[in-house]
């Protein structure tokens, strides 16, 4: 049985099978007469829109269920709720605050787990964004990528992608926001290794996709204050993006926060394919669920 928790238990040529199933217009029925449970201890508007729709499109019926309905290590213990939900459903997606729960869930050996984001890792958004500079490019081999801001899950999952498929990735990120050494090792293993730099301007000069998250998420409401603080100068404007090779694209996973860690001139701009890169997120779920349930 396999389970998505981050991009690197897939390997090259399994990403790039997926992001080929993402592309197919008559997908598989893998789900036909099936249940998903999407269970979110954290809120989403993208990926309960995507999920639910790509379990449709392969002829399942999604089932959306909050934390609290389940009260995961409350009223149930993260294994008792794993192995309930799957007495009823083919897979089970989990957004969760604490990686670790996953883990666990995909330990019981129950159903498919996949990962709609963790504190450590966001491999849904890593499929979309792929998938967007590859329809975008008409490749990810030797494309260049900048991302400007905090070295959290989002940034470890776009690297693996990128980089497993031989893209170059460089980071920028302020002094105590970069990647720690845990997640350096992890993408070394995965043949990855990105240029790290503390300068937006150097991770930016000739890239073709320019990429940024916002400063405070989720679940970090109290330390707003300070990280904007660290994180000034880090904003990406359209002087930021005229560094960039002229045909570079911007992306950012969304919600975006205008004026803060990117511009309402470049959130708005024609490089901005940050709708596509939403919508990319139920092509891209797609895809993995029609290829993990034909395992």
């Amino acid at each position: 049985m396999r389970h998505l928790l981050e991009i690197d238990d897939l390997t090259p040529n399994e990403l790039g099978a997926v992001l080929g199933l993402a592309e197919r217009t008559d997908p598989p029925a893998v789900l036909d007469g099936k249940g998903m449970a999407l269970l979110f201890e954290k809120p989403s508007a993208r990926t309960r829109h995507s999920m639910e729709r790509a379990v449709a499109q392969l002829g399942g019926q999604p089932v959306t269920v909050r934390g609290d309905e389940v009260g995961l290590d409350g009223r149930e213990t993260v294994e008792d709720v794993t192995r309930t939900l799957a007495c009823y459903h083919a897979a089970i997606g989990a957004r969760v605050f604490d990686h670790a729960v996953l883990e666990r869930m995909a330990a019981t050996g129950s159903v498919p787990i996949v990962n709609m984001l963790s504190d450590q890792a966001h491999p849904l958004q890593g499929l979309a964004d792929v998938l967007t500079i590859g329809r975008h490019f008409g490749r990810i081999q030797g494309v260049q990528v900048a991302y400007v801001g905090d070295a959290n899950n989002v940034a470890r999952s776009l690297a693996l992608s990128v980089g497993m498929l031989g893209g170059k990735v460089r980071i920028a990120s302020p002094l105590g926001y970069g990647m720690r050494p845990e997640d350096l090792d992890r993408l070394a293993r995965a043949g990855v290794r990105p240029q790290l730099t503390h300068r937006p301007e150097e991770a930016v000069e000739g890239v073709d996709v320019v990429y940024t998250d916002v400063w405070t998420s989720m679940g970090q409401e109290d330390e707003a204050a300070a990280r904007r603080k660290a994180f000034a100068g880090f904003e990406v404007t359209e002087d930021l993006m005229a560094l960039a090779a002229e045909q570079a694209i911007f992306l950012h996973c969304l919600p975006a926060h205008r004026g803060e860690e990117v511009s309402a001139e470049v959130l708005e701009s024609p490089r901005s394919l940050i709708w596509k890169q939403a919508e990319n997120r139920m092509h891209a779920a797609r895809g993995l669920l029609a290829w993990l349930l034909e395992q």
